[in-house]
């Protein structure tokens, strides 16, 4: 008679995806994080480095983005922190924070435009890191179905 022996290695599989999404999403949040920061206390400084653009539609003060972009800033690196515990709390608001980062650099495009790209993107793939692992570590394909870990 032979013993027949369980394990689970789909389960393994499945923490390993949802570890590493979320530690990819807190490195990449904690990074858009620290840049938003340095453009927060340039933009602060009234660094030559920006471009005035004249007739802008969503025209602010140079000091005032500065502050949106620090704020925005420290509190994803904050957030950042809580991602590396795997905090449910803090899948949800790096989702919200990546969302007003997109935001703010995109109202702030013809000031800076290049960093601005570079910020959405970073947070684009923040957003997809945070969202592509359901709860328990499962994996979802774009419909919504659950996938199993190998494919």
């Amino acid at each position: 008679m032979t013993a027949t022996h369980t394990h689970h290695p789909t389960h393994t599989a499945r923490q390993e995806w949802a570890t590493g999404l979320t530690a990819f999403a807190a490195v990449m949040l904690f990074l858009a994080g620290l840049l938003s920061l340095f453009r927060g206390i340039m933009a602060i400084a009234e660094d030559d480095v920006f471009v005035t653009t004249p007739n802008y539609v969503f025209q602010f003060d140079l000091t005032g983005w500065g502050w949106i972009h620090l704020a925005l800033g420290v509190l994803a690196m904050v957030v950042s922190a809580g991602l590396l515990k795997t905090a449910m709390w803090a899948r949800v608001t790096g989702v919200a924070i990546a969302g007003l980062v997109i935001i703010a650099n995109f109202l702030s495009l013809p000031y800076y435009p290049v960093w601005s790209v570079v910020m959405i993107t970073i947070s684009g793939f923040i957003i997809w890191a945070l969202c592509v692992v359901g709860r328990g570590g499962n994996r979802y394909d774009v419909s919504g179905e659950r996938q199993s870990p190998h494919g």
